[in-house]
């Protein structure tokens, strides 16, 4: 097991992180998923206690991953934000300003509700159904039908995987779920929820547990 994984699709090479994120590496472009910016603040105005740590280590791992990379492009498959601006979204705002040279480009989710005003002031592209680039479509939702030149990552079901031990020990992991066209990122926040997904035969699972990852095969 490694805390990365190495995948080729369309010939081109993409890394796969147990932070939740995929790299490209020949566009120097991190992806991700669901990250859901201000949903502990919505929790909290609410008056359900979620501390805003909860957030603050979300962002340090975006931080540290670009680093990583060395990233000069994030692409986020829907779901930069949770709904309405709150304070989490100014701190947001605050981090965009020191990594004022990441391009950052958003496919719109069904959360991604603010104003045109607030992505402008935020420096990010804003694509409201896909983006394309080369050979890749980057969208929100998972699609039903395909362009067969293309292929697609998405997010917005956070998917996770049933994995059963002995006797009836069983925990459900988060995964990146690749089918032959799509590939289904997890929600890069841990403050998410999670939807089952079982591979079908030609399809894979990569799980994470623990900063480690696990294949598992369709059947």
């Amino acid at each position: 097991m490694s805390g990365y994984i190495s995948q080729i699709i369309q010939n081109e090479h993409f890394i796969l992180s147990a932070e939740r994120t995929v790299f490209w590496e020949a566009e120097k472009t991190l992806l991700i998923a669901d990250l859901h910016i201000g949903k502990s603040g919505h929790f909290r105005k609410a008056g359900i206690g979620i501390p805003q740590s909860v957030y603050k280590d979300d962002l340090h791992r975006l931080v540290s991953q670009l680093l990583f990379f060395k990233a000069e492009r994030l692409i986020i498959v829907g779901d930069l934000s949770h709904s309405k601006a709150n304070r989490e979204l100014e701190l947001f705002q605050r981090w965009r300003n020191d990594f004022s040279s990441l391009d950052i480009h958003l496919t719109k989710g069904n959360h991604d509700i603010l104003e045109d005003q607030w992505y402008q002031e935020s420096v990010i592209s804003v694509h409201p159904h896909m983006l394309q680039i080369g050979k890749f479509g980057f969208t929100h939702e998972p699609l039903e039908s395909f362009n067969d030149d293309l292929y697609y990552f998405a997010g917005h079901v956070h998917p996770a995987i049933q994995v059963r031990g002995r006797g009836r020990q069983s925990m459900r992991l988060p995964c990146f779920y690749f089918s032959q066209q799509q590939a289904i990122l997890p929600a890069f926040s841990f403050f998410t929820g999670s939807y089952t997904v079982r591979p079908y035969a030609g399809e894979k699972v990569v799980a994470i547990a623990n900063k480690e990852m696990i294949t598992f095969e369709g059947r």
